[in-house]
């Protein structure tokens, strides 16, 4: 199975239980998972949060994580049409702006059956237009997704899981 996650992701981990020095057990857990091909992020998601001028967007410039976490494809345009049509039609550009890079994590997985989008949002299946969430849109292209305590389970997360090794 390959993960794919989503930026609020890695920010939220971050920015609530596992802070970079709080837990950096759970930073070398993802870097591993990453070499091993578990866990990704397209190149959209990837600078999405590489972009900001936090700890986190420091790690993710480190030529190491880079190398780890970055999914080695290239967006499929007709894959991201596909899900943006989701969204609904005649999207503006201010929906655009809203939407942000989620439909490439969305694409990213389409057609993978062997692939799992993670994200911390949560379903609000009455919300349309640019304000629909990621799993309803996922569940809507027939994507897998889960939220991130799933996936820290799954792949069964703990400290000290490197002396495991």
């Amino acid at each position: 199975m390959l993960y794919l996650l989503d930026a609020n992701a890695l920010i939220t981990a971050q920015n609530t239980w596992y802070g970079h020095r709080r837990v950096p057990e759970f930073w070398r857990w993802l870097l591993h998972h990453g070499e091993a091909g578990t866990v990704k992020l397209p190149a959209e998601i990837y600078a999405e949060v590489e972009s900001g001028t936090d700890e986190l967007a420091r790690w993710m410039r480190d030529t190491a994580t880079k190398k780890a976490l970055l999914l080695g494809e290239t967006s499929e345009p007709s894959a991201v049409q596909r899900v943006l049509s989701l969204y609904g039609d005649s999207l503006t550009e201010a929906d655009l702006i809203t939407i942000g890079q989620d439909p490439f994590l969305i694409a990213a997985a389409l057609g993978h059956i062997d692939r799992r989008v993670v994200t911390a949002e949560v379903s609000k299946p009455k919300r349309t237009g640019a304000r629909r969430h990621v799993p309803d849109v996922c569940s809507d292209c027939g994507v897998s997704w889960m939220n991130p305590v799933t996936f820290i389970a799954n792949l069964n997360f703990y400290t000290g899981w490197e002396a495991s090794m």
